[in-house]
């Protein structure tokens, strides 16, 4: 399904690449280390091919040089927020490989970070759009704010919704509106365009969030991080939060009762799990993706028929049932 979404932008996620590795090279050996390692699994690139459908489907003719380098400066970005996040979280692994900070140190993780980022900034000024820069700057902040709720919530165990969705907006969604509100500008939409594409991007990151955290509900080698690794860390996500606030029984207290520890052992994290698919957390997470995915394409409404309307209209329903 997703070379289908790709078809109308093949040509330049292929251009998009080459561009990204031009922009990572450097004249210091460990740095072009690290970056040959981290490109070499480079995910679905969900972000570039947002930015290049957007583009695409509000200037309605050939993508031009802006949004390609919109596309490079936020997948720097993306990435910088990546290796950060990794050192945060004490992640051992990325998308099935061993984490920057596991392969080298923290500290190389944290400059390859803020290398990624300097690269971001310098293609962000390429584009010569001041708007395209003013979202970036924005996006940029709204990463860091959602780690920071994520990582306040965690250490008290929210258990509210939320706050929840709020870092989801921050973390993720944030990054799914500003690829969809820069394609736009590049291509020169009006501005209630660029406003409507930019909710679509909110829509889609949340589906995209809710269902990665879903993954960890479930035992498949394919996702890349263990079973329970976001309840281990402390962060409660949708399945367990509705089980734990739709229920008032005594083991809905019991499930609180082992939230509110310092850390849990693998038996409690498999009782979180358990207790959240029984009680029906897995089915409400996927009716909300479902709610959501719907006004997400009530507002693809607004644009004409196109192959880019039609791949990201596709990439809703690939969104909820991929399977990594």
């Amino acid at each position: 399904m997703l070379s289908q979404i790709k078809s109308p932008i093949e040509k330049e996620l292929e251009a998009h690449n080459v561009l990204l590795k031009e922009a990572l090279s450097s004249s210091v050996p460990l740095i072009d280390s690290v970056v040959d390692y981290f490109l070499t699994s480079k995910g679905k690139m969900v972000r570039p091919i947002l930015v290049l459908l957007s583009a695409k489907l509000a200037g309605n003719r050939e993508i031009n040089e802006t949004a390609k380098l919109s596309a490079v400066a936020l997948e720097l970005l993306h990435n910088a927020s990546l290796i950060h996040d990794d050192v945060v979280d004490e992640a051992d692994s990325r998308r099935g490989m061993a984490s920057v900070n596991n392969m080298w140190d923290n500290k190389v993780a944290v400059l390859m970070g803020d290398f990624f980022l300097s690269r971001c900034l310098i293609k962000s000024t390429e584009t010569g759009s001041q708007e395209i820069q003013k979202e970036l700057a924005q996006l940029a902040s709204s990463l860091s704010q959602g780690e920071v709720i994520q990582l306040t919530n965690a250490r008290s165990r929210s258990l509210d919704e939320e706050s929840y969705f709020s870092v989801i907006r921050n973390k993720t969604a944030s990054l799914f509106t500003t690829c969809m509100r820069v394609g736009a500008i590049a291509s020169e939409a009006t501005k209630e365009e660029v406003n409507l594409l930019g909710e679509f991007g909110d829509k889609l990151g949340i589906i995209f969030q809710i269902r990665d955290d879903i993954f960890d509900y479930f035992d498949d080698p394919k996702i890349g991080k263990p079973t329970g690794n976001d309840i281990r860390e402390g962060k409660i996500t949708l399945p367990l939060l509705y089980a734990i606030n739709s229920d008032d029984s005594e083991s809905s207290r019991e499930m609180k009762s082992i939230i509110e520890k310092e850390s849990y052992s693998k038996e409690e994290i498999s009782t979180l799990i358990s207790y959240a698919k029984d009680k029906g957390g897995i089915d409400y997470s996927y009716n909300i993706m479902s709610e959501i995915a719907a006004d997400a394409i009530k507002i693809l409404d607004n644009f004409k028929d196109s192959e880019a309307k039609e791949s990201l209209s596709k990439l809703i329903n690939y969104i909820i049932v991929r399977n990594k």
